[in-house]
């Protein structure tokens, strides 16, 4: 099922449930997606986003509310980072399941072959196939330092 079908679906058992904090999330991520959709309108695609974009909107929402989680918790309001999480959770339903450690190492190893990647020159093109394939299953800060580390040993 696509996964704005998948949204509105959630969204309408969440109201028959009256869960009122995961309909929040979930109306949060329809608006996000709606937001994207008019600025990619208003550069002339009339499809609005992609499943890759959208996936991307995700795994943005999932980031900031882990940065905020942490503020949060330093600040020693745990109850906003709790808040935080569940949302986190809502959010994860609809992203893939995240490549572990060793598929990460394949699919970088993977790009920088189908690529030719020798040289640290090449790291912008590897990044931006891995991005393409792999948006919101994989955490690219975290790989490019491990591209960086191919390319440069």
């Amino acid at each position: 099922m696509e996964l704005r079908a998948r949204i509105n679906t959630a969204v309408k058992q969440a109201m028959r449930d009256k869960a009122s904090e995961r309909l929040s999330t979930l109306r949060l991520i329809s608006a996000a997606f709606k937001d994207r959709d008019i600025a990619a309108r208003g550069e002339g695609r009339e499809d609005g986003v992609d499943e890759t974009e959208l996936l991307g909107i995700l795994g943005k929402m999932v980031k900031q509310r882990r940065e905020s989680a942490a503020s949060y918790e330093e600040a020693g309001r745990l109850d906003l980072a709790q808040q935080e999480r569940d949302e986190i959770e809502v959010i994860e339903e609809f992203l893939p399941r995240p490549l572990d450690d060793d598929e990460v190492e394949a699919a970088i190893a993977a790009a920088m072959d189908e690529i030719g990647a020798t040289s640290i020159r090449d790291m912008g093109r590897v990044m931006g196939l891995l991005k393409q394939r792999y948006t919101g299953r994989m955490d690219f800060a975290a790989a490019g330092p491990r591209v960086k580390t191919r390319l440069s040993g």
